[in-house]
């Protein structure tokens, strides 16, 4: 969660406002039939998204808007790195497998990091639609949204692409790799 003293400052977001229209104007492909005035206007009336930008930004994530769900009204930005956004690499699944390990243990998890950010990580679903406007993660694996019935029994999940073919993968939760990270989406 957006902690209070993690206020941007105007020149922060103006940077951030500015780099988001430039890469929206640079890969339109990704958001036929969308207009940035739109969105912009809906970012300056959500500070706490704007903020979860700021840090997905930070993070290496390169956020950009891939969709707009008309049932809900908002305007969904997923990070669009080549590879699993480097700030975000050699993380566990969740606390419950980093409480796991005995040794080594990575600084943080998937699962957390995602909640301090104020972002969702990729289910199967959103992570397949992503890789319909382009190819992501052809060196690196992230982890997505793992079903309960496969985490009680201790796994979870990654994506990668290879091939030209997204593959979904396992492995026990509290492992963790220099090149697996996560995607996250944000509404807004």
């Amino acid at each position: 969660m957006k902690n209070a003293n993690d206020e941007l400052s105007n020149d922060q977001r103006k940077i951030l406002l500015a780099t988001l229209e430039t890469r929206f104007a640079q890969n339109q492909t990704r958001h036929k039939d969308l207009s940035w005035e739109n969105i912009e206007t809906r970012l300056e009336s959500s500070p706490a998204k704007v903020w979860s930008l700021y840090k997905m930004e930070e993070t290496g994530g390169e956020p950009d808007v891939v969709a707009f769900d008309v049932s809900t009204g908002e305007y969904i930005f997923v990070d669009c790195s080549a590879e699993s956004p480097k700030g975000r690499r050699s993380l566990c699944y969740d606390r419950a497998a980093l409480e796991s390990r005995k040794e080594h243990k990575p600084e943080n998890s998937a699962i957390e990091m995602a909640a301090l950010l104020g972002i969702e990580l990729l289910n199967e679903e959103h992570y397949r639609e992503l890789q319909k406007l382009d190819a992501f993660d052809l060196k690196t694996s992230s982890w997505i949204e793992t079903p309960s019935a496969i985490r009680e029994l201790g796994g979870a999940l990654f994506c990668e692409r290879r091939y030209d073919t997204v593959f979904v993968f396992h492995n026990g939760a509290e492992s963790y790799y220099a090149a697996r990270g996560f995607r996250g989406l944000l509404r807004v």
